[in-house]
């Protein structure tokens, strides 16, 4: 089967600002979906994915140092389906694969972490950050991803049987952490710490650094019913800067949330769970 969309980066039409500051990277990036997972499956290639987030001073390293390098880009797009993940958007991925690396590697994980996968997105070596050239006891970007196909391709077996191990682990630790949905006095007391976190004059949650959280953002876009609303947000509408490219309305848009912090309920999605999520045509 081909699969033109891997031989381009697709990060241009991503909603995330880190996404799109990818878009120009010479690697063949694609976003995690299941275009993207279901060409691993068809050319039985190895993903490797990079989860990181905008205001990660080693992420933007890691990306000029290997990810804007022609040949490194190359070894990549050759031997992998390369694929990035805003932390931020997807903090479901991020705790699955931190956790796998501390599993792993035997040691805490951080950004940008770096995870080789199978196709059936089982991880089978982890790390975070790695130079482009070998320095002191880090091995170069270009050596790990050559010992790692060659894994790949002469000691399957080994990646299977340590895969299966690894999956009995993480099925007990999910089991471990029950199903049930919070209770109304959680979700308060979640609301209250939020709203005693908000920055009133610069926006957001909690100090400097205080980068844009979507999860929390979206989270607090859950209201009491429209008769309750303070009478400032009579008819207002959530303002998700789903096309911001960046230029997050960040302090009008996190005023307006605090308006709406009384939350009602949680929605499954995938393994996780979050909170609903209003849109830009959806009134809050």
């Amino acid at each position: 089967m081909q699969h033109d969309a891997i031989q381009r980066n697709r990060l241009g039409e991503a909603t995330s600002p880190y996404l799109r500051q990818h878009a120009d990277n010479p690697v063949h990036w694609q976003p995690w979906d299941e275009t993207a997972l279901q060409a691993a499956r068809d050319l039985d290639r190895p993903i490797l994915l990079s989860v990181g987030y905008s205001a990660c001073h080693w992420c933007h390293v890691m990306a000029h140092e290997s990810f804007d390098d022609p040949d490194i880009a190359a070894q990549m797009n050759r031997d992998f389906i390369n694929i990035k993940v805003d932390r931020e958007e997807r903090p479901d991925l991020d705790r699955i694969y931190q956790m796998a690396h501390q599993l792993l590697a035997g040691r805490g994980g951080g950004w940008p972490l770096t995870v080789f996968l199978t196709p059936e997105q089982l991880p089978f070596f982890t790390g975070t950050y790695f130079p482009r050239q070998s320095r002191a006891d880090m091995p170069g970007f270009d050596e790990v991803m050559q010992q790692i196909i060659q894994v790949w391709q002469e000691r399957r077996d080994e990646v299977d049987e340590q895969n299966q191990r690894l999956q009995r682990v993480l099925n007990r630790a999910a089991s471990a952490g029950g199903s049930a949905l919070p209770t109304a006095d959680a979700l308060e007391s979640a609301r209250l710490q939020l709203a005693s976190r908000f920055d009133a004059a610069y926006g957001g949650f909690g100090s400097a650094p205080n980068s844009p959280r979507p999860p929390v953002s979206s989270g607090c876009c859950v209201t009491t019913p429209a008769a309750s609303r303070p009478a400032r947000w009579t008819g207002a509408r959530c303002t998700w800067p789903a096309t911001a490219c960046g230029a997050w309305p960040w302090g009008a848009f996190t005023t307006r949330l605090v308006a709406a912090l009384p939350v009602t309920r949680w929605m499954p999605s995938g393994a996780s769970l979050t909170l609903r999520k209003c849109s830009a045509t959806m009134p809050c």
